[in-house]
C-alpha cells in the first residue's frame, strides 16, 4: 500500500515558513479526503491544513511549535489501507534530517572537517559507534568544540542521535558557565565550584544566582499571547526601520455623511451589504495614490520599489484585542459596491477566525479607523515594508465658519481628522501632506447626488 506525502502547503508569495499549532490527527488514525489534519500558524494568520486524500496516518515528521518550511513534508498517509486499524504505531519523532532542515537558513552547510565519516565512537562504550549529522559536525567545527565534547552531550534525537538542540542547549549552557566564571564579582571559590558542575546543574545554579522579578503592589501579570507577540515585534522592527513623520488634515465630510444616511437602506435592501465609511476612504486613497505613487512604493537597500498594483491594506480589530491587517487586492479595479463587499467580507472573515494566509500579504498602503472607537485622530505605525499609513478619526459635528457669495456664516457641519504617517526616507513633508489634503478634498466634494 503506497504512502502519500502531506506537505505544507504555499500560504501566500511573501509566506516561507508556518508554525505546526496542532496536530488533530496521530500514527494510526483515519483520515478522510478534505479532512482537518492540523493546525498551522504564521505571522499573519492561523489556518488548518486538511488531507489531500483518504487513508491512514503513518507518520507525524514535525511536532507542535515545530517551525516548517514551506513544501516541506510534514506527514505520510498511507492510503488504500484498511479502515479497521488494529493497532496505533508509535508516535515517530522527527528525524535529524528534519532538524537539520530547520535550521538551514541559520548556519549554512559547510563541508566538515572533524570527522570524514561522520561517525565518532562513544567513549564510554567501545562497542557502539555514535554517528553525528554534518549538520551538528559543522556547528561544532564552528563553535570549537571537541570530539571529546561532543562525545559527552546526551542526544535526545532517533536512536540518541545528538540533535541540533542538542548542541545549541550545550552551547547555551557552556556559554552561560563562561560568562558567569568571568564575572568579577565571582569570589574564586565559587568558580571553582561552578567550574566543577555538570551542564543540568550549572542551569539549576544559575536560576538560583538570579533573582527572580519582584513587582511592588497589587498587579496581575499577563503572559503575551502568539499573535501579541508578533505585532509587538512587527511595531518596533518598523520603528527601527522608518523615519517616521506624521502629518494631520480637518476634512468636512457633511456630504459624505448625508449621501451615506440617504443611500444605506436601498443599498442594503439591494446589495444584501451594509455600507460603511471604510470603502468611502479606500476609494479616495486609492484615487489620490494615481496622482501621487511615491505612496504606493517599499524600500530595498538604497532603491526605491513604486508598486503598480494598490493593495490596500485595512487595520481590523479582533475580539481577542488584537489587531490584523487584511488586504484588498487591486482595489482600484473596483467600484463602491465591489470595495463594499470586500471591506464587510474580509472584516467579519477576520473576526471569525476564517482569513486565509494570502488575505493578509501583499499590502501596499494601510488604512486603519481610529474613530471607530472614539478617537479623533491617531499617528499610526507604518506597516512594513510599505511607507505610508493613513488614520481617520471619529466623525463629530462642529460649529465652523462658512464662506458663501453672501457672506460668512456659522453651520453645523461632520467634521474629521485624517492624520498619515509616512516614511521620512522617501517622502518628504511636501509630498506627505500634499497628498493628505487631496485625500482631504476629495472627501470634502463628495457627491451628495452620486449613484451606486
Amino acid at each position: 500500500m503506497p504512502l502519500v506525502d502531506l506537505v505544507m502547503p504555499k500560504l501566500g508569495e511573501s509566506i516561507m515558513e508556518a508554525t505546526i499549532l496542532k496536530w488533530h490527527k496521530n500514527p494510526g488514525d483515519i483520515i478522510a479526503e478534505d479532512e482537518t489534519v492540523l493546525d498551522i500558524a504564521t505571522d499573519k494568520v492561523d489556518s488548518e491544513v486538511p488531507s489531500t486524500t483518504a487513508g491512514v496516518m503513518e507518520q507525524l515528521l514535525f511536532k507542535e511549535n515545530d517551525v516548517v518550511p514551506i513544501g516541506a513534508v510534514i506527514a505520510k498517509i498511507r492510503v488504500g489501507a484498511s479502515l479497521a486499524v488494529t493497532q496505533t504505531p508509535a508516535p515517530v519523532t522527527p528525524t535529524a534530517e528534519y532538524e537539520e532542515a530547520k535550521l538551514v537558513e541559520q548556519v549554512p552547510f559547510e563541508p566538515a572537517v572533524i570527522s570524514t565519516n561522520n561517525q565518532i565512537r562513544v567513549s564510554n562504550n567501545d562497542n557502539a559507534i555514535k554517528f553525528y549529522s554534518p549538520l551538528v559536525l559543522n556547528i561544532a567545527q564552528q563553535e570549537g568544540i571537541s570530539i571529546a565534547e561532543l562525545d559527552k552531550i546526551e542526544g535526545t534525537g532517533q536512536d540518541g542521535r545528538v540533535s541540533k538542540r542538542d548542541i545549541i542547549s550545550f552551547l547555551e549552557s557552556k556559554n552561560s558557565v563562561s560568562n558567569l566564571v568571568d564575572s568579577p564579582n565571582i569570589s574564586p571559590q565559587v568558580t571553582g565550584q561552578v567550574q566543577s558542575v555538570q551542564s543540568p546543574q550549572v542551569v539549576q545554579y544559575i536560576q538560583q544566582a538570579t533573582p527572580a522579578v519582584v513587582y511592588e503592589g497589587n498587579v496581575e501579570v499577563i503572559e503575551m499571547d502568539r499573535m501579541r507577540k508578533l505585532i509587538s515585534k512587527h511595531m518596533v522592527d518598523s520603528k527601527h526601520t522608518s523615519a517616521h513623520v506624521t502629518s494631520f488634515a480637518e476634512c468636512d465630510v457633511t456630504n459624505l455623511v448625508l449621501w451615506r444616511e440617504k443611500v444605506k437602506r436601498d443599498f442594503e435592501k439591494r446589495e444584501g451589504e451594509k455600507i460603511t465609511y471604510t470603502p468611502i476612504f479606500i476609494e479616495a486613497i486609492v484615487k489620490c495614490i494615481k496622482k501621487y505613487p511615491m505612496l504606493s512604493s517599499s524600500v530595498e537597500d538604497d532603491k526605491i520599489i513604486i508598486k503598480k498594483d494598490l493593495n490596500i491594506g485595512m487595520a481590523t480589530a479582533l475580539p481577542s484585542g488584537n489587531l490584523i491587517v487584511p488586504v484588498i487586492k487591486n482595489a482600484d479595479q473596483l467600484n463602491l459596491s465591489g470595495l463594499t463587499k470586500k471591506v464587510n467580507g474580509l472584516a467579519n472573515a477576520a473576526r471569525l477566525g476564517k482569513l486565509k494566509p494570502d488575505d493578509t500579504t501583499g499590502g501596499t498602503f494601510t488604512l486603519t479607523n481610529v474613530g471607530t472607537f472614539g478617537t479623533i485622530m491617531g499617528t499610526p505605525i507604518i506597516n512594513q515594508p510599505q511607507v505610508a499609513i493613513m488614520a481617520v478619526g471619529a466623525i463629530k459635528k462642529r460649529p465652523m465658519v462658512l464662506e458663501t457669495p453672501q457672506g460668512d456664516s456659522i453651520a453645523i457641519r461632520h467634521m474629521m481628522y485624517i492624520s498619515l504617517s509616512y516614511d521620512h526616507r522617501v517622502i518628504d513633508g511636501a509630498l506627505g501632506s500634499t497628498f493628505l489634503n487631496a485625500v482631504a478634498k476629495d472627501l470634502e466634494n463628495f457627491d451628495f447626488n452620486r449613484t451606486i
